[in-house]
């Protein structure tokens, strides 16, 4: 069974009662993932925009200018 979280009703469903696509994030493998899946989208986008800030401070690497 899979698990999302709804963000229209902040709750999380099954597949059975599972809401719009529009309003769920998943699938998540247990309840407990999916009742964290703000904070881990949260933590997963500040990891990417750290990465994406080390990245650009680099450059991209290419010699001939062109990015």
């Amino acid at each position: 069974m899979s698990y999302w979280y709804n963000t229209a009703t902040g709750k999380v469903e099954t597949d059975d009662d599972r809401g719009q696509a529009q309003d769920v994030m998943g699938p998540y493998d247990t309840a407990e993932e999916a009742s964290r899946a703000l904070q881990s989208a949260r933590e997963r986008t500040e990891k990417w925009d750290a990465e994406d800030r080390e990245w650009n401070a680099r450059g991209s690497g290419a010699e001939d200018g062109e990015d």
